[in-house]
């Protein structure tokens, strides 16, 4: 598959044209990622930032105790890295593939010089980056004043329309994540999470095996997300 219709699906280069996209296209690398791997440790200087084509991947730090704390999951579509432009150019975490997928890389030498010569370039940069910080918002608000139950069905919904299949009304998805780092990433523990999955199950909205989860009532399941203001 060309890299330019892959590169047009990031809220990063959506509103390049594609002369600015085959541009993009010339200093892009495209590389599959293993389950485990590392694409970039904590430290590590920062070359250059990837979008994330298939598969998820999780940023981390690693505590001196050795205790893991994940900052964000990854999903398609999204941008890492960008770390590669600020600081002090050294990767601030480690990104570590959850399951088989796909990256596209862009060196950071070749993207400085396309933002110089097209300021489009840089503006959409700063778009993303402020959409980004919405995100962030939302989820800290959600964090803050979302009970589990509502973290989890909006994680499971969110799941749902990126990789699932559906037969009949119900709705089959991998969680594709462990219960700790889904935890983690909810902003509660891991106990938590094994009881509201339990009393999911209980009321008939899902049934679980594993890391395998059936949505058996959607509109249930949608009904205990708040809705934004």
């Amino acid at each position: 598959m060309e890299l330019v219709p892959l590169l047009k699906k990031s809220l990063l280069f959506s509103g390049l044209n594609d002369e600015d996209l085959q541009s993009l296209a010339a200093i892009t690398v495209r590389r599959t990622v293993a389950k485990g791997e590392s694409l970039f440790s904590e430290g590590d200087e920062a070359t250059g930032f990837f979008l994330l084509i298939e598969g998820h991947l999780k940023l981390c730090r690693v505590s001196p105790e050795g205790r893991e704390k994940v900052l964000h999951f990854v999903h398609p579509g999204e941008t890492f890295a960008e770390a590669a432009f600020f600081g002090d150019g050294r990767y601030p975490a480690e990104a570590r593939a959850l399951e088989r997928g796909e990256v596209l890389f862009l060196p950071r030498q070749g993207f400085m010089e396309l933002m110089g010569s097209k300021p489009q370039f840089a503006l959409n940069l700063v778009v993303s980056l402020s959409l980004s910080l919405r995100r962030f918002a939302r989820q800290i608000e959600e964090l803050t004043f979302a009970d589990v139950t509502s973290r989890l069905a909006s994680f499971l919904i969110k799941r749902a329309g990126e990789k699932s299949t559906s037969y009949g009304g119900i709705t089959y998805l991998e969680l594709g994540i462990k219960k700790g780092e889904l935890a983690a990433q909810l902003g509660t523990a891991g106990e938590t999470i094994s009881r509201t999955f339990r009393k999911l199950k209980e009321e008939g909205i899902i049934e679980l095996d594993g890391r395998k989860v059936t949505i058996l009532q959607m509109e249930r399941l949608q009904q205990l997300v708040p809705r934004q203001p």
